[in-house]
């Protein structure tokens, strides 16, 4: 077992987790309302494109990551998990900047026109439904998993393994989940971003 990176305090890092979650939370839910008109000298939806690569590794980091843990390799697993937390942390900086300066992107608008008519959800068909479900997935799990997140690398840091373990059994498909179907989510919405 590796020695603990934390000394454990409870209290202060129940603090800081629900602290660092409900600021996160809010800052995404205030910043989706605003968009910043400004002329860039590139297509802003790059974000989004930055958004699905991160998600691919970070999906790709969480199974390396158990992978390591069930071959016994805990430094290499904390060094994978580690970077999976950084690069979603960079996720969020890209998200947030994506949608100030992008706004709102309607799924089936073809002519990228803001509206959503009824000949455009036609041509879209049942494909849209499916984005609808899987957003309306998406959206509240990537709204709930930071704190469990941040527990769990916190019950790993203070060498509390077993903790840990329980609440990975939480944490890790569900942060999959998110990480895997945000890239979904960007290959189905990103023919209609203008």
């Amino acid at each position: 077992m590796l020695t603990p990176s934390l000394q454990k305090n409870d209290s202060k890092a129940r603090v800081f987790i629900y602290t660092v979650s409900v600021i996160v939370f809010a800052a995404v839910v205030i910043l989706s309302k605003v968009k910043l008109e400004m002329e860039l000298p590139f297509n802003v939806h790059v974000f989004a494109m930055i958004n699905a690569i991160i998600n691919s590794a970070v999906a790709i980091l969480l199974v390396a990551g158990l992978a390591s843990i069930k071959m016994k390799k805990q430094l290499l697993h904390k060094k994978i998990m580690i970077t999976a937390i950084l690069l979603s942390v960079l996720f969020l900086l890209s998200y947030i900047a994506h949608h100030l300066l992008a706004g709102e992107t309607k799924f089936g608008d073809l002519d990228h026109n803001g509206i959503l008519s009824d000949d455009e959800k036609l041509q879209v068909g049942s494909v849209r439904m499916i984005y609808y479900v899987l957003l309306l997935t998406h959206i509240p799990l990537a709204a709930i998993i930071l704190p469990f997140i941040l527990f769990t690398a916190y019950r790993a840091l203070t060498g509390e393994y077993e903790k840990h373990r329980k609440l990975t059994r939480i944490t890790w498909p569900v942060w999959f989940y998110v990480a895997v179907s945000g890239v979904i989510v960007y290959w189905m919405i990103q023919p209609y971003y203008n």
